[in-house]
C-alpha cells in the first residue's frame, strides 16, 4: 500500500487541462474548448494515474467538441490516444510500476458479464465507457485508467510516435480484419488520415495492393510515398475493382461508389463512430453479386495487444505532427481541414 501512494503526497493538487464547453463548430466564431484550471484526479480501486507525455489528436475527438456525439460528461476533456507515465496506484491496483511507460485508448472499460463480453465482443458491450467521452481524457495533464484497460507500449516507439498507435492504429487492425481481404488482394482506403496511413503500412507489409481515395492533395501525395498503387480523389471511380475497401472518411455520400468499385463478393468496412447519412443505394449496381457492408464499433483489448505486437515486428511507424499543448484547439482545426499527413499529436512537456 506505501508503494502504491508513494507519490501522491509529490504531486501538485491542480493541473492544466482543456475541457468542451458547448459543443459546436471548432473553427466558428466561439471556440468549444477552453483551457482550464481542473484538481489533478485521483485514483480510484483497480486505477491507474498516469502523468501525460503525449496524446494523439483523433477525429472522434472532432465529433466529441463539434457535437457530432451526444454529450456523455459535462465540461468533458478530450483525448484518447495518451501514452504517459505511471505516477500512483489506487486501492487493489499492481499492474503497474511506479514509473512505466503505458499507454490509454479508447475504450476505458466493458462489464465483463453481459453477453458479448462474455462471448470476445466486448466492443459491443453495452455498458461500455470511454476515454474522451464518458470520462476525462489525454488532453490534460494527468489522468486516470483502469488498470485493464491500459497496454504496455513497446520501447521502440517513443511517445509522440506511440500515441496515433493506441486509437488510429488499433481501430484501423480491426477494420482491416473486418474488411475480409485475401491475400495479395486490392483493398481502397477512402480518407488517409491518421488511421488510414498505419493501415496502408500494414497492408503493403503483407503484399497486399493499395488504392487510396481523398480530397487533399497532399495527403494523395503521401499516399503514393507510402507504397499505395495510386491516389485518387474522394469521389474518383477505382482505377481497378477492389476486394476490399476500408472507409474513414465521415461521409455518407461516398458509400455508393464505394460498394460500386468492388469486386464480386467484396467487403466495405465502415471504420468511424460517426457517419452522415448515407445516400440511397441501387441494388444491382451497389449490393447485387454478393457485396458485403459491415461497421466498425470501437475495439476489443485482444485487438489492441494484437495490433501492438504487430505494428512492434513490423517496424510500422505513425507520421505525426507535433503540436504545443497549449495548441490544441488549433491542432483540431487544422484535423478538420481533412490534408493532414498522418496524424497530430499533443507534446506535454
Amino acid at each position: 500500500m506505501a508503494e502504491q501512494y508513494e507519490s501522491i503526497s509529490n504531486l501538485p493538487t491542480e493541473m492544466r487541462a482543456w475541457q468542451v464547453t458547448t459543443p459546436g463548430p471548432i473553427d466558428g466564431d466561439h471556440s468549444p474548448l477552453e483551457f482550464v484550471k481542473k484538481p489533478v484526479p485521483t485514483p480510484q480501486r483497480g486505477e491507474t494515474l498516469v502523468r501525460v507525455l503525449a496524446c494523439g489528436i483523433c477525429h472522434t475527438d472532432l465529433h466529441v467538441t463539434e457535437g457530432d456525439l451526444p454529450v456523455h460528461q459535462e465540461h468533458v476533456t478530450p483525448g484518447h490516444e495518451i501514452v504517459g507515465e505511471v505516477v500512483a496506484n489506487g486501492p487493489e491496483t499492481n499492474r503497474f510500476k511506479i514509473g512505466e511507460r503505458i499507454g490509454i485508448p479508447w475504450l476505458r472499460w466493458t462489464c465483463g458479464v453481459c453477453r458479448y463480453c462474455r462471448s470476445g465482443r466486448e466492443n459491443l458491450c453495452p455498458n461500455s465507457k470511454y476515454t474522451g467521452w464518458d470520462h476525462d481524457g489525454g488532453y490534460a495533464e494527468y489522468v486516470t485508467v483502469p488498470e485493464g484497460f491500459a497496454y504496455r507500449i513497446p520501447a521502440q516507439f517513443d511517445s509522440v510516435t506511440a500515441a496515433p498507435l493506441l486509437c488510429a492504429g488499433i481501430i484501423g487492425y480491426r477494420a482491416f480484419e473486418r474488411a475480409n481481404i485475401p491475400a495479395g488482394g486490392r483493398l481502397g482506403l477512402y480518407g488517409f488520415g491518421g488511421s488510414a496511413h498505419i493501415t496502408a503500412q500494414i497492408a503493403i507489409d503483407q503484399g497486399i495492393e493499395v488504392h487510396v481515395f481523398t480530397r487533399g492533395e497532399d495527403a494523395q501525395q503521401f499516399g503514393l510515398q507510402l507504397g499505395a498503387t495510386s491516389a485518387n480523389g474522394a469521389y474518383d471511380a477505382s482505377p481497378v475493382k477492389l476486394d476490399s475497401s476500408i472507409m474513414f472518411a465521415p461521409v455518407g455520400d461516398m458509400v455508393p461508389n464505394e460498394l460500386a468499385d468492388l469486386e464480386k463478393g467484396g467487403t466495405l468496412a465502415l471504420a468511424g463512430i460517426h457517419l452522415s447519412d448515407i445516400t440511397a443505394l441501387n441494388y444491382q449496381d451497389n449490393i447485387f453479386h454478393e457485396k458485403n457492408l459491415t461497421s466498425v464499433e470501437s475495439n476489443t483489448r485482444r485487438d489492441g495487444e494484437e495490433f501492438l505486437t504487430l505494428a512492434d515486428r513490423l517496424n510500422i511507424k505513425p507520421e505525426t505532427t507535433p503540436y504545443a499543448f497549449e495548441k490544441a484547439d488549433e491542432a483540431l482545426r487544422f484535423v478538420k481541414k481533412g490534408d493532414i499527413k498522418g496524424a497530430c499529436v499533443l507534446k506535454l512537456a
